[in-house]
């Protein structure tokens, strides 16, 4: 089973790295990839399909797009009724594709806790604009019915406005519709330009920079974050991002960092420094923001976009949606090899990357998974970032809340020792792999926007104490069978510290023999690197990782014994 999943895998960016996905040129492996995101994504969800048939919609986003309804299994798929008024949100949809650059609308891809994560590219300037309606207009026979029966700008303001803000009234108004239905109110920006400009002309917009200030009711975030042209240097420098800062000095940035105060003064982040972080400890701050937004209290959800929305947006979005699965907060279901599958497929492939700009996007679509090594700990876990100030009873009882699971007998209660049977083991085993990583719920989860009920015992799955000690000086053997843990640093043999404060349950420390303190890997990073190993394997034998120069520190190379010891396998592209 596991040889069947990693080739599946290994297929998968092998299509990825040769061809670039168009709605309304579909080939029978393309067609199967669609059909395993559906797959994939019914096993935790009720959803809806907004149609986006021969791309007739945008043409680079799926030909059925996956709206996430409510968490559900099999057995109470219809248990309630649909939450949204999917021809309604499809009417949005049509209507607002001219708003933004390329028509890569707003599109709602994880949902958590009831919120909706969405991606789409930034605001089309008034060249785009103008372009693309003058085309839908000569091609429609005359008529162009995007807008249909938009709210008209009042008379009185039609003598005192200009062409101009009349047509950006009606596009960004469907826009802001589509927002509001999808309860939006965070919009996070990354471009490092407030417009981007191309010989001298504005060839998009952005909602910071509106001179209406038409999106006025939502929380604007702009956090600058270089894009995948960037990237380059980060394989010239055989993809080490440690030390790698953005140069913030060039003309075309004027992008600066703005983030409301209430969002910041709980993260401890120094904020003001952030033209001096390298591009670790950028992305690791952007992502704990992201996390922290929609860990907040209220139910509104938030938008990630970029300038076209297909490099440094799904390298969030997928952070996002891996950090969550390895909390176990969405995709309960998933093992590392299929949320792998799916956060390739569905956020990077399936929405599209320009085939000519694919050797650039290739290197942050690389460094997206090689990143959660810097991912592993719990200060990116939704309990750390929720509810750090709680006691250890605390966090079991909203960890349940969360889940739906009520506090019983089940559960598991940290005011007495557990018997060893009663410890549930997290561990790789020689014999099955990857079957400690099934989700220990195997109750079903439900919600709708009127009514929220969970049901559900089953109690969260806690790092289980080794049957064997590690003799003569070791505390702890990092060997299981034929598999390894790989720390966050890279090495196969030593185990990274584990903070004396990172909130239980996801690492304790038990007593060995001879009163030695042993401790165990966090259920988290164990998850995480599942996956980056999976995908370092399967990235090895199809794309290759390759050196523009030799490398004295040997990083290439450290990296690709990293991933051979830990799973048996080597690439067969060698490094040219």
């Amino acid at each position: 089973i596991m040889a069947s999943r990693s080739e599946e895998i290994t297929e998968l960016i092998d299509v990825f790295s040769k061809s670039q996905y168009r709605a309304r040129e579909v080939t029978q492996s393309v067609e199967r990839i669609e059909e395993r995101c559906l797959e994939l994504f019914d096993r935790d969800y009720k959803y809806s399909i907004i149609h986006n048939t021969n791309g007739d919609v945008c043409g680079h986003y799926p030909r059925k797009i996956v709206f996430l309804e409510y968490e559900s299994s099999d057995n109470n798929k219809e248990s309630f009724e649909s939450t949204v008024q999917i021809s309604k949100l499809q009417d949005l949809v049509n209507r607002s594709k001219m708003a933004r650059c390329r028509g890569r609308f707003v599109c709602p891809v994880i949902l958590y806790n009831g919120k909706h994560v969405c991606r789409s590219s930034t605001l089309a300037g008034w060249g785009e604009l103008y372009g693309r309606t003058g085309y839908n207009y000569i091609f429609s026979g005359g008529s162009d019915d995007t807008f249909g029966d938009a709210e008209e700008v009042p008379e009185a303001d039609c003598a005192v406005r200009n062409n101009d803000s009349q047509l950006f009234d009606k596009v960004r108004g469907s826009d802001i519709k589509l927002l509001k239905y999808l309860s939006v109110c965070y919009i996070c920006d990354l471009m490092v330009e407030n417009k981007k400009v191309k010989f001298g002309l504005n060839v998009t917009s952005s909602e910071k920079v509106d001179k209406a200030h038409r999106y006025a009711d939502f929380t604007l975030l702009s956090v600058p974050y270089p894009g995948c042209e960037f990237f380059r240097e980060y394989k010239d420098r055989d993809y080490t991002a440690e030390g790698l800062v953005f140069n913030w000095n060039q003309d075309y940035v004027d992008a600066p960092l703005t983030i409301p105060d209430f969002f910041t003064r709980n993260l401890n982040i120094n904020w003001s420094e952030y033209q001096s972080w390298d591009l670790v400890q950028q992305t690791q701050n952007y992502l704990k923001l992201l996390l922290h937004i929609i860990n907040s209290d209220d139910e509104n959800g938030l938008l990630v976009h970029c300038i076209s929305g297909w490099d440094r947006t799904p390298l969030f979005v997928s952070l996002l949606r891996l950090s969550l699965w390895a909390d176990r907060a969405i995709h309960a279901s998933l093992e590392p090899s299929e949320i792998l599958y799916l956060t390739i497929a569905y956020d990077w492939f399936l929405f599209g990357l320009v085939s000519f700009l694919f050797h650039l996007h290739i290197y942050i679509f690389f460094f997206c998974f090689n990143f959660l090594k810097h991912i592993v700990c719990d200060t990116f876990s939704f309990f750390h970032l929720t509810i750090a100030a709680l006691n250890v009873v605390d966090l079991f009882s909203v960890y349940h809340r969360r889940k739906g699971m009520p506090l019983s007998s089940h559960s598991v209660h940290w005011n007495r020792p557990l018997a060893s049977e009663e410890r549930m083991p997290n561990i790789i085993t020689e014999a099955s792999p990857l079957g400690s990583f099934k989700s220990s719920s195997s109750s079903s989860s439900n919600h709708s926007d009127q009514n929220v009920t969970r049901t559900g015992s089953t109690p969260l799955a806690v790092p289980g104490r080794r049957v064997e000690y590690a003799r003569s000086g070791s505390s702890l053997s990092t060997d299981y069978g034929s598999w390894q843990i790989v720390s966050g640093c890279g090495s196969i043999h030593d185990l990274p510290p584990v903070p004396s404060e990172s909130p239980l349950p996801f690492s304790f420390q038990d007593e060995g023999p001879n009163g030695r303190m042993c401790t165990f890997v966090p259920d988290r990073q164990v998850r995480l690197e599942a996956v980056r190993e999976l995908f370092l394997a399967a990235y090895s034998s199809t794309v290759g990782l390759k050196s523009s120069s030799p490398s004295p520190s040997g990083a290439i190379s450290g990296l690709l014994e990293q991933f051979a010891r830990g799973v048996g396998l080597r690439g067969t592209n060698a490094i040219i």
